[in-house]
């Protein structure tokens, strides 16, 4: 299991896990629960560059479509096909197999971004 601790997070509900140069990003179980059931997946192709705050995607679900935004700048390297197959992954493991996309970042990237106590602060979760 994910230690939820050493994520970072975005207001817009985004968690990054940062190893090295590589960025994963996914979205928190927060988002998970509010946007319902989801039954689509929309992500950026590998090489897209993408700057803090961009659009980078969507998700759909029964009740809404929510667009997902980048929590850090740099090139995508890879997308989870598994969550485009199957998007309903990020309802049942947001934070371990659905990760969305893996982003190539600059030193500092997660500068900004909130730790899990500060995201807790603004959810209530």
């Amino acid at each position: 299991m994910t230690d939820l601790t050493t994520l970072k997070y975005s207001e817009e509900h985004e968690w990054v896990a940062l190893e090295g140069a590589v960025a994963t990003v996914g979205i928190t179980d927060f988002a998970a629960d509010a946007l319902g059931d989801i039954v689509f997946v929309e992500l950026p192709a590998v090489g897209t560059e993408l700057s803090r705050g961009d659009v980078f995607g969507e998700a759909e679900s029964t009740k809404s479509v929510s667009e997902l935004y980048a929590p850090v700048a740099g090139t995508v390297t890879e997308i989870n096909d598994a969550v485009v197959d199957d998007p309903a992954l990020l309802n049942s493991e947001p934070f371990e197999g659905a990760w969305l996309i893996k982003v190539e970042v600059a030193d500092g990237a997660t500068d900004g971004l909130l730790d899990r106590d500060g995201y807790v602060a603004i959810t209530g979760a």
